[in-house]
């Protein structure tokens, strides 16, 4: 069945050029790429030795059985309900908005279709190996987090100027790409919000119409709090979550990649080793997490795994995107269960 899965990638942005990768290393070379910009076309077909095309009626008709939608976030629906209609697999990358997502999610339970979202952050090593230390007991009862990620804008892509992209843009904007990104794994980890309190606004004075900081409060179902930040004008960048427990704590730091626990009983900080995987040049983070995500869809695909994250888990994260936001418009606490019956 391997050697029968053909791809079309859509988009042939910074996304779409590291699932290529990821494909690649998975052993996969039945590969086709679109992507309206010739520009890009070409630099793929030159450095990856992937055919592509730049007109989306001709790309369509490419022979594949399963698509990657890498494009700016609010054309992912419109390319997900083409590939049901063409009945294709289909991969999306991270979403911010639920326009239509309802309907898809409908769509998906009356077909055999594999449809699925990103959720990279679950496949990073320290995500993974801080839930593995959380579940099993090792700070205790977890109480507390405090969490802010930061990296300034202008260097995301170094190829391209940030008010080129869809970050740039409100409805798509760069924090609000990477709050559902980090809740994702968050709520995974300590379970639904049920209370919401946030801040939002444009500090900075980036040349962009977007809020470039939100700050979320967060009282979880079980009776735990978290302090998330992302902004988008912190130079250097900054990944960096402490999580303290009833015996114990944690600290990590993505870009440093370094993990450290404490635990009360032993009064020492131990650190924990993770692997740094391999980051393609310009790129900040490894590609490794985003090879073992592309794996698990296409094991779901294959019948031989089960992928972790399905739109219905996706569109109750942006809900809570939803209620933080609704929160600063009202200046209150906004309560999230009624977003969950």
């Amino acid at each position: 069945m391997k050697s029968q899965l053909k791809f079309l990638i859509i988009g042939l942005g910074s996304m779409g050029k590291r699932r290529i990768r990821c494909l690649k290393r998975l052993g996969y070379s039945e590969i086709t790429g679109f992507d309206p910009r010739e520009d890009r076309c070409k630099e793929v077909n030159q450095n990856y030795g992937v055919e592509t095309e730049s007109k989306w009626d001709k790309a369509k008709k490419i022979t594949s059985n399963t698509w990657i939608i890498s494009t700016p976030p609010n054309l992912h629906m419109e390319y997900a309900f083409q590939a049901l209609e063409s009945k294709k697999h289909f991969f999306t990358e991270a979403n911010v908005s639920d326009d239509k997502m309802s309907s898809l999610i409908d769509a998906l339970e009356k077909s055999d279709i594999v449809g699925v979202p990103s959720c990279t952050m679950r496949y990073y090593e320290g995500p993974k190996k801080i839930k593995e230390l959380v579940k099993n007991g090792s700070i205790g009862k977890p109480l507390l987090f405090v969490y802010h990620w930061g990296q300034y804008l202008p260097t995301w892509h170094v190829y391209e100027s940030y008010k080129d992209f869809y970050v740039s843009k409100r409805e798509t904007g760069a924090c609000r790409e990477i709050v559902p990104f980090e809740l994702e794994w968050l709520v995974d980890l300590f379970g639904n919000p049920k209370t919401i309190s946030c801040f939002k606004d444009k500090l900075s004075d980036l040349d962009a119409d977007i809020d470039d900081i939100y700050q979320l409060q967060i009282r979880f179902e079980n009776g735990m709090m978290g302090n998330l930040i992302v902004e988008v004008f912190s130079q250097p960048a900054v990944n960096f979550i402490r999580i303290a427990g009833t015996e114990g704590s944690l600290e990590f730091d993505q870009h440093r990649n370094k993990l450290r626990l404490f635990k009360t009983e032993d009064k020492i900080w131990s650190e924990i080793e993770l692997d740094p995987g391999t980051a393609e040049d310009g790129y900040l983070y490894a590609d490794e997490p985003y090879v073992n995500e592309m794996s698990d869809f296409i094991g779901e695909i294959l019948g031989q795994k089960n992928y972790p994250y399905s739109f219905k888990d996706d569109l109750k994260i942006l809900n809570f995107l939803q209620n933080s936001e609704e929160s600063d418009q009202m200046k209150t606490h906004i309560n999230t269960q009624k977003d969950l019956q």
